[in-house]
């Protein structure tokens, strides 16, 4: 009618991508959204028969997103457990699953009552639950929520985290977490960040609550439960260190453990001096007697296998800035995570006393040349490749050589400013490469040709 007030057209959305387009796990990550913040409320129940490793776990994940398109549905990454339901902003939402473990894709697609605006936030609960086990990698190595006899490991590099919630697991999503666990009285429970009050006891269970307030990657989140003895300590500009151990850990590891503990202080002021000021609220450990295989950056709170010594610790704390501050925006970038830590181990190593970082270095050509792994290009190390020697021995050489290349001022210029520049984010080696051309202004493409790419070793420095 005329003169009457025009009506707005409703908000037609699309669906946001299922995927985050990496090529080794396309599947990973989302499109559609960015997360925010994930606040996880767990009760865990430990396996009842320490030869049958299965545990119970329920979970309600409060997932807060930003809409980055006129949105109608989206997905979350989550393997298996069983999903109760899904409610957006209140509203009960409807939803569906894909388990596809030959393709490693596991989606849980939700539906709003109403597209969700570009721009606008908006909180997702899903109540989820089931069994808990020892899931693997693409390489048959234990990640994820691995159950123990007394509790559980937590370790999800690279996409793992969906063992446990739902998650838009994207390295380059990051958000700030909130932790509830609640175990059986007499066990600890240790997450990332800081602890929020004391743990609150009722009817034979214990609720441990820790916030994560530095945006975090999902890989690099964690819950770890068993039977653990907790220690403080305090680093460089009064840095709160809360170290977790394994009770059962003991002898000869508990003292290399313990001595080596002691020393976090001393090493994030010598990697302060290089790197520039420690990126988080606080830094620690959890050392547990059950073993993966390996150790883990998990932010904040590196998770240790058996026994933690100088050389792994510094290993994993040189993570928190490259890994965990600045994180790979593909996984094929991963040689910035773990040749950063390598070569830390160098310096930490050269500065204890120990092999200077050229011998280092030089130990690292012999072995390379041994194992022929110059004929693989570096930023291309195939998904079952990722945690390979060449990307840590080749990667930790390509620093060293990279630092004779531009020289000692540039070089730690160049790590500091690739540093700031992408603090709280993710990057690629394109962009690593664009920082040290900004420094030294000249170009570096045969450089990183020749340390990088696959063909004959380089001449050396």
């Amino acid at each position: 009618m005329p003169g009457a007030a025009a009506q707005a057209a409703p908000v037609e959305g699309t669906p946001g991508a299922a995927g985050s387009g990496d090529p080794y796990f396309p599947y990973a990550g989302n499109g559609g959204y960015d997360a925010l913040q994930y606040d996880l409320d767990l009760r865990y129940t430990p396996p009842a028969d320490a030869d049958v490793l299965r545990g119970r776990l329920r979970g309600v994940a409060t997932i807060t997103l930003r809409a980055t398109q006129d949105l109608s549905a989206f997905n979350l990454d989550l393997r298996g457990l069983r999903v109760r339901s899904v409610t957006v902003d209140g509203e009960p939402a409807r939803w569906s699953r894909v388990q596809d473990d030959e393709r490693r894709r596991w989606e849980l697609t939700v539906r709003p009552a109403e597209v969700l605006a570009e721009g606008s936030t908006a909180t997702v609960v899903v109540e989820y639950g089931g069994e808990t086990g020892r899931p693997e990698d693409t390489t048959g190595a234990l990640y994820g929520f691995v159950t123990t006899a007394d509790g559980a490991i937590v370790v999800n590099e690279p996409e793992g985290a969906p063992t446990w919630y739902p998650v838009d697991d994207d390295p380059g999503d990051k958000a700030t977490y909130t932790f509830r666990i609640t175990v059986p009285e007499g066990k600890t429970a240790v997450a990332n960040g800081l602890p929020v009050g004391d743990p609150v006891t009722r009817g034979g269970r214990t609720t441990w609550t820790w916030r994560a307030s530095d945006p975090m990657a999902s890989y690099l989140s964690t819950a770890s439960i068993g039977d653990f003895r907790l220690t403080r300590d305090t680093g460089p500009h009064g840095l709160p260190i809360i170290n977790a151990v394994d009770r059962d850990v003991r002898g000869e590891a508990l003292e290399t453990t313990r001595a080596a503990l002691a020393r976090q202080p001393e090493m994030i002021r010598f990697f302060e001096r290089r790197f520039g000021r420690y990126p988080f609220e606080a830094y620690g450990a959890i050392v547990d007697d059950d073993s993966v295989g390996y150790a883990l950056e998990t932010q904040t709170r590196p998770v240790y296998s058996g026994v933690a010594d100088e050389s792994v610790i510094a290993h994993e704390l040189a993570h928190q800035w490259f890994g965990n501050a600045v994180s790979p925006a593909q996984w094929r970038h991963i040689w910035l995570n773990e040749g950063w830590a390598t070569y830390a181990e160098w310096l930490w190593a050269e500065h204890r006393g120990g092999p200077t970082a050229r011998e280092s270095f030089r130990s690292a050509v012999a072995f390379l040349d041994e194992k022929g792994l110059w004929e693989r290009d570096l930023t291309r190390p195939g998904r079952d490749g990722l945690f390979s020697d060449q990307v840590y021995v080749r990667g930790g050489a390509a620093l060293y050589a990279l630092r004779r290349e531009v020289g000692r001022e540039a070089f730690w210029e160049g790590a500091r400013r690739w540093l700031a520049r992408y603090d709280g984010g993710a990057a690629t080696t394109a962009d690593f490469r664009q920082v040290y051309e900004e420094v030294t202004g000249r170009p570096l493409a045969g450089f990183f040709g020749d340390w990088l790419k696959d063909g004959e070793r380089p001449p050396l420095p």
